[in-house]
């Protein structure tokens, strides 16, 4: 029988609600971890993981607190600590993506974006790091993306974001890690439906994109939790600082290079 690699241990996720964090809290979920979950829908669309985990005795904090102010984040945490205790891993997952362009993007948008997923890592770590710091103990994780290195061809704000992530886990694993904190960087590849999601009138990175996944698989959310759960645990200690790319060798492909398609489509170079 296996053992729980997060029993009792306190993890907290940011956007709970998105389809990678839902995954995320369900997988925990079934080590034995405690929650604090940012939910800006106050924990709606999340009912049936909400459920199971209480089902199971874990406790559980759905909060929707603006991670943009170090206060609010500092209190919600000071809030939490009588009945969960402190943080043991971080789970940055803010994501959001917005098509703009360089020659006609908003301000505003790119403001947005550049809130929404790199201000916010920056507050988490700041206030979480200095908790684990304090403990001598913990693990953060961001959930980036292939794009924090390759353009997108959509959105230049999406890729500057996470580029800014990408640069802060480092700077971050150089510091936590002199108090036994690990950060790492899971650089997400491609999913069902980021066809539509990155669609570019200035590339061609996304069209049959399932067929550059050299095995003709596109990975899952599911696949994300695990390796977000691994780098959580005590077996990932002697990692820190890394971007892992898991993208099932997308991003290897060369556009002269023969893909693995169905029969009935042919082999075709593209």
């Amino acid at each position: 029988m296996s053992t729980m690699k997060l029993r009792d241990k306190v993890v907290f996720i940011t956007d709970a609600d998105s389809r990678s964090g839902r995954a995320l809290f369900r997988l925990f979920a079934e080590q034995g971890a405690h929650f604090i979950l940012n939910s800006m829908s106050g924990g709606a669309h999340i009912k049936e993981e909400l459920k199971r985990a209480r089902t199971l005795g874990l406790n559980v904090l759905v909060t929707a607190t603006d991670l943009c102010s170090s206060s609010r984040l500092q209190a919600m945490l000071g809030q939490a600590a009588p009945q969960l205790g402190r943080v043991d891993v971080l789970i940055h997952n803010n994501d959001l993506m917005k098509p703009t362009s360089i020659e006609y993007g908003e301000e505003d948008l790119f403001l947005d974006l550049l809130h929404t997923n790199a201000k916010t890592a920056f507050i988490c770590t700041k206030v979480v790091g200095q908790q684990m710091a304090d403990a001598g103990s913990g693990a953060i994780i961001y959930v980036s993306s292939i794009h924090a290195q390759k353009p997108t061809g959509s959105s230049f704000a999406y890729s500057a974001t996470k580029g800014a992530v990408s640069m802060l886990a480092k700077e971050a694993a150089l510091v936590l890690g002199r108090s036994g904190i690990t950060v790492n960087t899971i650089e997400l590849g491609p999913i069902e439906g980021d066809d539509e999601r990155f669609a570019s009138e200035l590339s061609t990175l996304y069209e049959d994109y399932a067929y550059k996944v050299p095995n003709a698989v596109l990975g899952s959310y599911d696949d994300l939790a695990q390796l977000a759960l691994f780098l959580s645990s005590d077996e990932a200690r002697y990692m820190n600082g890394a971007d892992i790319r898991l993208d099932g060798g997308f991003l290897q492909h060369y556009m002269d290079f023969k893909m693995k398609r169905p029969p009935q489509l042919g082999d075709q170079g593209g």
